[in-house]
């Protein structure tokens, strides 16, 4: 078998990826680095792990074996074998799975639900230390569906999306980030600075997102370059540069009114909630 080469963030992500290619597992790899590959700075001129890599011999001479038998006995069930994308999507996810737990001796229950509308695989993992499985900020289950993803897709026509969950891990997760984007933004309001969050993944970084996207006063966009791409939460120009001035018009009668949210120039108060109605005025308490 000729080589390929394959590339990644780490060396370690590029030999998962042959092996995945090759559906073997890394003992049956025979592979050189090309190049380690660098983070550079801040994100800033970083370059893949490229590795060179083929099936051992000992490995291919196996499966030819297994294909020649195959034939013999049943050249129908070759068939059949071969074409892959006859099996349920989330079987081939399952199986891929079952391996994986059974190499790290784990004895996980696995239920699969693929929605062909939405063109979505969901997968729920049960069983004990569910937490080796969820890895540090949810990185080992990010790897997990990033693995799972590419099998779901190798034959497939369009794009299948792959949510992999345990423990309601990813709903927990969500609820932290956003109780974070908010207590970051309380923070940017009071010292006027921008603040800078720890790289997240594009998914955790649209939860941030969408979490201040109607806050008035702070804005939030993503800067750097994977893995170290990450969202900087800042106060918005208007709220930076003395918009309180302009908040307020002279009515007819000589008194200023606010023109949006607050309190009008008679004491009568407009729509705006308690809890609005703070916020407003802490922040202006700090312009």
């Amino acid at each position: 078998m000729d080589r390929k080469e394959f590339s990644a963030k780490t060396v370690s992500e590029a030999i998962t990826k042959a092996c995945v290619a090759f559906e073997i597992t890394s003992d049956n790899l025979d592979y050189k680095v090309i190049s380690e590959g660098s983070s550079g700075f801040l994100g800033i001129g970083a370059k893949p792990a490229v590795i060179s890599a083929k099936v051992k011999e000992e490995e291919e001479t196996s499966k030819a074996v297994e294909v020649k038998a195959e034939v013999k006995a049943s050249p129908e069930k070759k068939a059949l074998k071969a074409k892959e994308d006859d099996i349920p999507v989330e079987d081939r996810a399952v199986d891929f799975l079952n391996k994986i737990f059974e190499a790290m001796k784990m004895e996980v229950s696995i239920s699969a639900n693929f929605d062909e509308t939405e063109q979505e695989l969901s997968i729920n993992l049960e069983g004990e230390d569910m937490g080796i499985l969820i890895g540090k900020r949810g990185q080992t289950l990010d790897s997990l569906q990033y693995l799972v993803s590419l099998i779901a897709n190798k034959e497939s026509e369009g794009y299948l999306r792959v949510k992999l969950d345990t423990e309601n891990y990813r709903e927990r997760r969500k609820e932290t980030l956003e109780t974070l984007a908010k207590n970051i933004a309380y923070k940017v309001k009071r010292t006027k600075r921008p603040v800078a969050l720890e790289p997240m993944n594009p998914y955790e970084r649209r939860i941030i997102h969408a979490a201040l996207q109607n806050d008035k006063y702070v804005t939030t966009r993503s800067e750097g370059e994977d893995p170290f791409r990450h969202v900087v939460i800042a106060l918005k120009k208007e709220a930076s540069s003395g918009d309180r001035k302009g908040r307020y018009d002279r009515n007819r009668n000589g008194r200023y009114e606010q023109r949006s949210g607050g309190y009008k120039g008679g004491g009568r108060r407009n729509n705006y909630s308690e809890s609005s109605a703070k916020e407003v005025k802490a922040a202006e308490t700090e312009e």
